[in-house]
């Protein structure tokens, strides 16, 4: 990060950027001391499709959170999506250098991870994150730190992530263009932000899956025995539902955003049989009523097809057993009646994960929509060790595509 002890966390999503400005003690505790959040028009489901309208919006969110702050922003931590993320669960095996102690050493950890790494390098990709989920020493599994033990042969198996180089680009050059720098390992998926701020020790430890319902992406991340073991991005999110009370109530996409917020309930079983009567605006300017009951339907249908999908990629991820509990956040998760209809569809106890923070201005972020934000600060405070990012270095070059992306980029 920055040599200084300001962290900032930039989220741009697909209805709003936010900036979050924290002061970090030498505790490694942090305080938050700015907040900007602006409207976001230039994305659209995890990806850039307005250059112009993306860097306005990412000046707007820090400009807003340099006034509070009273301090410039420096380097960045950012937050990146959409559905060119994928993931690959991989193993690499290597002997143990020390012929005569057959002692594990930090240089063998080292050699298994990159052993790894190096089966899923593609000239169009790159590697985001290496997150460990084992080690076996000798064919004996379930270590989490095999440095000092003794053995001829040290497997590791890892979750890799990785993004589309172009998809990358568009993002770093959006940030570069509002004045912003970003470094190489302060480059973090949203979800994974979501789940440091959101989920426990335990949680991950037992079996959940984390998602991270935003407006214009579904973020799912599954974890089990304290490891992530699958990871995927949905192109379909809150915006979805929003333009099906659009399109079927023929108002505006202002208005039925409002209606969705304000009144929309995607269970009709928790009506309790009342049929209130609500007011809209036309598209024409002349008002209209529509029956609570018919704007839930409108909601529960699209809602219980987006979970559906849900439930089917864990399914076909393998891990779907090893799910215990499923806790939702992002702003979509926000939608009355959501947990209860999560709850009925995977058979299992669902949460709304809030982002755990009591510090300064902790009711501007205590809300699921802040999740991604305040998850990227703690994940930079956790630090590229514990957290197990690797930022991998291609063999053909010193510093590795990814490197020379950011180089090429952000100057």
């Amino acid at each position: 990060m920055a040599d200084s002890n300001i962290v900032t966390a930039l989220d741009i999503g697909t209805t709003k950027t936010c900036c979050v400005m924290a002061a970090v003690s030498e505790t490694g505790e942090f305080n938050i001391i700015g907040f900007g959040n602006a409207p976001s028009t230039g994305m659209s489901r995890g990806m850039v499709v307005n250059v112009d309208r993306t860097v306005s919006s990412i000046k707007a969110a820090v400009a807003e959170a340099e006034h509070v702050a009273g301090t410039e922003v420096q380097n960045i931590i950012l937050g990146v999506s959409g559905g060119n993320v994928d993931c690959h669960n991989t193993n690499g095996i290597v002997g143990v250098k020390d012929n005569r102690n057959h002692i594990v050493s930090e240089d063998d950890k080292k050699r298994a991870k990159h052993s790894a790494m190096a089966r899923y390098v593609a000239p169009d990709r790159e590697n985001l994150h290496s997150l460990e989920q084992e080690y076996l020493v000798d064919g004996e599994s379930g270590i989490k730190d095999p440095l000092g033990m003794m053995g001829k042969r040290l497997e590791v198996r890892m979750h890799l992530i990785t993004v589309s180089t172009n998809a990358l680009q568009n993002i770093l050059n959006c940030v570069k263009l509002a004045g912003l720098r970003v470094e190489e390992e302060d480059i973090v998926l949203m979800s994974l932000a979501s789940a440091e701020a959101v989920l426990t020790p335990q949680e991950k430890q037992m079996g959940v899956a984390l998602l991270d319902c935003g407006a214009g992406t579904t973020d799912i991340m599954l974890f089990a025995g304290g490891a992530a073991r699958h990871t995927k991005v949905m192109s379909i999110g809150g915006d979805s539902l929003t333009r099906d009370i659009f399109k079927a109530l023929r108002t505006t996409l202002e208005s039925a955003e409002l209606l969705k917020l304000q009144q929309g309930c995607c269970m009709r079983s928790l009506l309790g049989g009342s049929d209130q009567q609500i007011e809209i605006p036309g598209m024409n300017g002349a008002s209209q009523e529509v029956s609570s009951q018919v704007l839930c339907d409108i909601l529960e249908c699209r809602a219980e097809e987006i979970l559906t999908h849900v439930h089917e990629e864990m399914i076909m991820s393998g891990f779907d057993q090893q799910i215990s509990g499923i806790v939702l956040t992002g702003g979509a998760s926000l939608l009355m009646g959501l947990p209860e209809l999560a709850s009925e569809i995977f058979e299992r106890p669902v949460r709304v994960g809030y982002p755990n923070y009591a510090g300064g201005l902790a009711e501007m972020v205590y809300s699921p929509m802040f999740s991604t934000v305040m998850g990227l600060l703690q994940y930079a405070l956790k630090g590229e060790e514990s957290s197990g990012a690797i930022a991998f270095r291609s063999a053909k070059k010193e510093r590795g595509f990814f490197g020379n992306v950011l180089e090429k980029i952000l100057g």
